[in-house]
């Protein structure tokens, strides 16, 4: 049977693009849906988005041969502070310290603001032949059968694949046309992203503060710039999002403190409800889905996109190594090796996250008392210590090719 595409991926985001490059660079023929157009994915100004990369992230970024565009912008995590407290009461005495110089690796992980790493990707995509980007259409029906699936375009088009990747986001039409299931639930709490500018240097340190109403991620970029991602409830979050610059920063100051002297708002900022949402499945029939078309959890760790790539790493893995052995890439066996690799690992970061986030984002004081005394005991055993800045840079588990810095 003729195929338009060996892969079809439904999504343009970040794990969508790395998809495409790796399983492209076996030599396979990739199609790209997305529904924006190139030019809104590629727009160039800065608004405040940055991720916090694992170092075993930009491992698979420098097998693709995206990295070497990347690395100019970003920004080494070197240490990582956690502390619990209340707004204007400062810190607990009781904290966590992560040094890079526990482990023989390296940086635990690098900053790198979505312009830049989003324009790598796309770059790189538009370099390979063999991958076709189809911007500004949108799937809206699926029909999997023994041998392929076809995809049915809005625009009156149909693409004909031996397997469709779902990178859609947790609203994924992929998975929900495959039928498959997930199970969530709302926070109560919203994310404020900005990139802030101050007046001392970071030193590459990586901060994450715990107050009541939900966790302040302080996040170092290039220069004197950080990135915060800041937890509150629903109701705070839309007032003080709803300020100006000058009293969004009066909120924020007795919460981020003065260790970096004055403040300045650079670039946009924008929310993001918090939520859980976690697919039954990560395949169907003809289907696979990554990133958080599969998973999408709290920030509270910075592991989202960094499980994305994962997933990515992974699925490009079982492909490559279906495709040498001449077995169908798209087969139920090909798919269920990767969801034996992956569920089990997402499945427990969505439990953590949702545990971690359950027990800091409050203000009970015997809780308060218990996790202070967890924490000190975690920053006074070098194993513990050194076992937590393993899984911060990625290193821990069964780690794709990739990842470990090997070829696919």
């Amino acid at each position: 049977m003729d195929f338009d595409t060996d892969i079809a991926i439904i999504g343009g985001g970040l794990n969508g693009p790395a998809l495409a490059i790796a399983l492209a660079q076996t030599g396979l023929r990739v199609t790209m849906i997305d529904a924006l157009a190139i030019k809104t994915r590629k727009n160039a100004g800065f608004d405040g988005r940055s991720y916090a990369l694992a170092l075993t992230s930009t491992r698979l970024l420098q097998g693709i041969g995206v990295w070497d565009a990347v690395e100019p912008y970003a920004q080494p995590m070197l240490e990582i502070k956690v502390t619990d407290g209340r707004a204007g009461d400062g810190p607990s005495p009781m904290f966590m310290h992560f040094d890079h110089a526990e482990i023989e690796e390296g940086p635990m992980g690098f900053m790198a603001e979505d312009r830049h790493l989003r324009r790598a990707l796309l770059d790189a995509v538009k370099s390979i032949p063999n991958i076709v980007q189809m911007n500004g259409q949108t799937v809206v029906a699926q029909q999997a059968d023994g041998s392929g699936i076809t995809l049915s375009l809005a625009s009156g088009k149909s693409l004909r694949a031996r397997l469709a990747i779902g990178a859609d986001g947790r609203s994924t039409g992929t998975g929900g046309r495959a039928g498959i299931k997930r199970i969530g639930w709302e926070y109560g709490q919203t994310a404020l992203v900005c990139a802030l500018e101050h007046e001392l240097p970071h030193h590459g340190v990586a901060h994450q503060f715990f107050m009541p109403p939900g966790p302040l991620a302080i996040l170092p970029l290039t220069g004197n710039r950080s990135s915060i991602v800041w937890s509150e409830t629903d109701q705070n979050a839309a007032a003080i999002n709803a300020l100006s610059d000058e009293a969004y920063l009066d909120v924020l100051r007795p919460r981020f403190g003065s260790f970096l002297g004055e403040l300045s708002v650079v670039g946009q900022r924008y929310t993001y409800p918090l939520s859980l949402s976690l697919a039954h499945d990560m395949v169907a029939p003809r289907v696979a889905l990554v990133g958080d078309a599969a998973h999408g959890v709290h920030p509270i760790a910075g592991q989202g996109l960094n499980a994305g790539l994962r997933d990515v790493a992974a699925l490009a893995e079982v492909i490559a190594d279906t495709q040498r052995r001449g077995e169908d890439v798209g087969s139920d066996a090909a798919l269920a090796r990767y969801q034996e690799w992956r569920r089990f690992d997402n499945t427990t970061l969505a439990l953590a996250t949702d545990s971690f986030n359950r027990l800091f984002s409050n203000d009970n004081p015997l809780i308060r008392m218990a996790r202070d005394i967890g924490m000190a005991a975690v920053n006074a055993l070098p194993v513990l210590r050194r076992g937590f800045i393993r899984e911060a840079a990625g290193l821990t588990g069964e780690l794709p090719r990739l990842m470990q810095g090997k070829p696919l």
